[in-house]
């Protein structure tokens, strides 16, 4: 995607008459308040995002985030261009379809920061029969959240595969990120589809008593998809990832982002900028259920 960064204007909400200290300037400033929108509780998003609130907030007190549960990527985007959110995360693909105005007019939202990669597969019961995405077919498959980008991934996969994901499986959409790795445990799903490392459904799985299996795409499907979807990239989830996890997985997926509404001002974006360049070794350290993996930010 031809994306540029942030390039903004109008108001954002101030957080009262809060007083802070400039880290650069050392002048007493107002505190800014920002709306940051996650996902449904149970999913990487919410860990993610409030990881992100926790690192820049004592970077910068003059910056306050305040991370809030939403029903994922698919909400954001509405959100973000109604000025309900300051920013957001959103998956790859859904920014992608905005901002190629893919059923639906362009969006005008901006890009924060690139965050982490999400490559794409299944996660089966180490016991179970299913060893291919097609083995799948038919089957009762959670793809995650109704909001969430994880469906959009899955569909753009199988689509390359010449599959249909509303007819050649019994599609799951949750109503909660959390809810999936339970669904498989007990039989209710014959997979759960998620995308990420250290992503909390698929640690959930593989941590259970009986193992974990996962499943993606096989270098010929890989091509194939490539060849219909060359916005998916080819990404590697590392050995180790999971709990008995012995071998890299090949997989498809994009990237996720920090999106910012257009009206966002400069200077506010210059100071997350800011803080988020100057808070990366932060960030990057490990924290509870998972590694922040923050990229530079667009200019």
């Amino acid at each position: 995607m031809n994306i540029t960064g942030i390039a903004c204007a109008a108001v954002l909400l101030l957080a009262g008459s809060a007083m802070a200290q400039d880290p650069e300037g050392g002048k007493a400033i107002q505190q800014i308040t920002i709306s940051l929108g996650t996902a449904t509780p149970g999913g990487g998003f919410p860990i993610y995002g409030n990881g992100f609130a926790e690192v820049i907030n004592e970077a910068d007190p003059t910056l306050l985030i305040e991370p809030r549960n939403t029903k994922g990527s698919n909400e954001n985007i509405p959100l973000l261009e109604a000025g309900g959110l300051d920013i957001a995360l959103v998956a790859g693909e859904p920014c992608y379809e905005a901002f190629a105005g893919i059923g639906r007019p362009r969006t005008a939202l901006k890009i924060l920061t690139a965050i982490f990669s999400s490559p794409g597969m299944f996660v089966v019961r180490a016991d179970s029969p299913y060893k291919t995405i097609r083995d799948l077919i038919g089957k009762p498959v959670a793809f995650g959240a109704k909001g969430s980008g994880l469906p959009i991934l899955s569909r753009y996969i199988l689509d390359g595969l010449g599959l249909k994901q509303d007819e050649d499986f019994q599609s799951i959409y949750l109503d909660r990120a959390g809810d999936g790795p339970a669904m498989v445990l007990d039989g209710r799903a014959a997979a759960l589809w998620g995308a990420g490392i250290a992503w909390p459904g698929f640690t959930s799985v593989a941590a259970s008593p009986g193992g974990a299996r996962f499943i993606a795409p096989d270098a010929a499907e890989i091509a194939r998809i490539r060849a219909k979807h060359t916005f998916l990239k080819p990404l590697t989830v590392p050995a180790g990832s999971y709990q008995n996890q012995d071998a890299p997985i090949d997989a498809l997926g994009s990237w996720s982002f920090i999106l910012a509404r257009e009206s966002l001002p400069d200077d506010v974006a210059y100071r997350l900028a800011r803080s988020l360049h100057g808070a990366e070794s932060a960030l990057c350290k490990p924290r509870p259920r998972t590694r922040l993996r923050p990229r530079r930010t667009w200019s």
